[in-house]
């Protein structure tokens, strides 16, 4: 009897690294994915901004974001000057006082109005203002009380919008009722807004002061501010919206928020701001939307000019009625986490490859990868009909099962398949969990991954990284 012994060829370079290469090979995969999670974030934004489109276009015709500030009396006078050929001419400039104290009440009903899909909040406020304005101090103007025009004076009051004024406004000084007039006269402040002529006798308003008093009401949309205009400014608002944000230079110095809605009080002083409560010509102004300059035409006035209009727009402040949930940041800040989805259930995919010694290829790879790419599209599309915890359970339910089923088919075992549902059905939570918690996101992020990186470092404690097939020996 003759025995002889056949030696299998030796292992090939693919043989010998077939575990690394597959690695490679999963992880070039998994940032090809990266493309299709792009592009979803970029889809997210863009129906982000289909919403704010069509909320902007029912804001338009309510009424937009409100800003008020005043009222301001604007009082001219007369200086003389000489031009460059040393020939003299009188110029008409103008002195502005604020008044010594402001106070406004105000209710603030909301209501959501709907285009399309899309939801926007919208108010109508009834606010009531008054206050009253001291004897003007003349010291430090550099004016002569001789030129000024005390007959052709005027009060101005900034609205942002006028389109959201509903009913006529009467404004109280001293007791006397006046009509508003449309517009800034030339020389005021604002850019926008309403005026009262307001003709005083020379002295009337150094013996006793201005009192006001008026009421406005008023619409608008997502946010009410105001300018502590007053040596003294209080505002005290009240609304049954449960969802405010107080926002501004300024917080209330006491407020209450519960489910019936909210309440808020400010109390600004002149010392609290940058800007006096008196001054000559456009040393301050208080535009409603100041328009962008080229940075390359400004002059070194133009600069000092519009640093100062900063400066005072710095100082507004009030309340933004939020939406309870913005779902569009949510799903975007959830398509963040589209690498670590995919990297997380490939690793499974390849341990369990590893560990149990099935053959799982690319394509397989790729198509479970679709699959969880395809998830945010699904949260998307179920948010803008649905809450955001359902359109999330439907989303996920939906995913974890096709994966499962598909992980079944592929891997021919029950128990491998159970525990990819398990996983991705842990990883959803975890992401759902991080979601929710925007302020501790981080710290639970980062402690999650964590533990993560230690159940993979306890997995593969026992693999061989330089296993190979060994050749075997045949008997004949």
């Amino acid at each position: 009897m003759e025995t002889s012994e056949t030696k299998q060829p030796a292992p090939t370079f693919f043989e010998r690294n077939a575990i690394i290469i597959k690695l490679m090979m999963v992880g070039f995969i998994s940032l090809l994915l990266l493309i299709p999670s792009v592009m979803i974030q970029n889809l997210v934004i863009e129906r982000s901004e289909s919403r704010d489109h069509a909320v902007n276009d029912i804001y338009s015709k309510w009424g937009q974001a409100q800003t008020l500030a005043g009222p301001i009396l604007n009082v001219p006078y007369r200086t003389l000057t000489k031009d460059a050929n040393g020939k003299e001419e009188i110029t008409l400039d103008y002195l502005h006082f604020l008044p010594e104290r402001l106070d406004v009440k105000g209710n603030i009903n909301p209501s959501i109005r709907y285009y399309g899909i899309y939801e926007a909040i919208l108010y109508n406020g009834k606010l009531n203002f008054s206050g009253n304005f001291i004897t003007p101090d003349l010291n430090g103007l550099k004016v002569v009380p001789e030129s000024i025009s005390w007959k052709d004076a005027f009060i101005s009051i900034d609205i942002s919008d006028l389109r959201g004024i509903k009913e006529t406004v009467l404004v109280n000084l001293n007791d006397k009722a006046y009509t508003v007039n449309p517009g800034i006269e030339r020389g005021g402040v604002f850019d926008s807004g309403l005026s009262i002529p307001f003709p005083l006798e020379e002295g009337a308003l150094l013996q006793s002061g201005v009192k006001f008093g008026f009421s406005i009401n008023l619409n608008g949309s997502s946010k009410l501010s105001f300018w502590p205009l007053g040596k003294e400014t209080n505002i005290q608002l009240n609304s049954p919206w449960s969802s405010p944000s107080f926002s501004g230079a300024f917080l209330p110095e006491s407020r209450e928020v519960t489910e019936k809605g909210f309440s808020a009080k400010w109390k600004v002083l002149e010392l609290n701001r940058n800007f006096p409560q008196k001054w000559t010509g456009d040393l301050y102004s208080f535009p409603n939307a100041e328009e962008e300059l080229d940075a390359a035409a400004m002059t070194t006035e133009t600069r000092e000019h519009k640093a100062k209009n900063a400066v005072i727009d710095n100082y507004s402040f009030g309340v933004d009625l939020l939406m309870p949930v913005d779902f569009y940041q949510k799903v975007y800040r959830s398509a963040k986490y589209a690498l670590m989805f995919i990297g997380l259930t490939f690793t499974a995919f390849f341990f369990i490859e590893l560990v149990n010694k099935k053959r799982i290829h690319p394509v397989q790879y790729i198509l479970v990868g679709f699959a969880l790419v395809i998830f945010y599209t699904l949260l998307l599309s179920f948010t803008e009909h649905l809450s955001f915890g359902i359109a999330y359970s439907i989303a996920s339910a939906a995913t974890i099962l096709l994966i499962t089923w598909f992980s079944g088919t592929v891997l021919k075992s029950r128990g491998l398949s159970i525990l990819m549902g398990s996983l991705l059905s842990a990883l959803y939570l975890f992401l759902y969990i991080l979601l929710q918690m925007e302020d501790y996101a981080l710290l639970i992020g980062s402690i999650g991954l964590f533990v993560i990186l230690g159940l993979v470092m306890f997995i593969s404690r026992r693999v061989d990284w330089y296993d190979f097939r060994k050749p075997e020996v045949q008997t004949n």
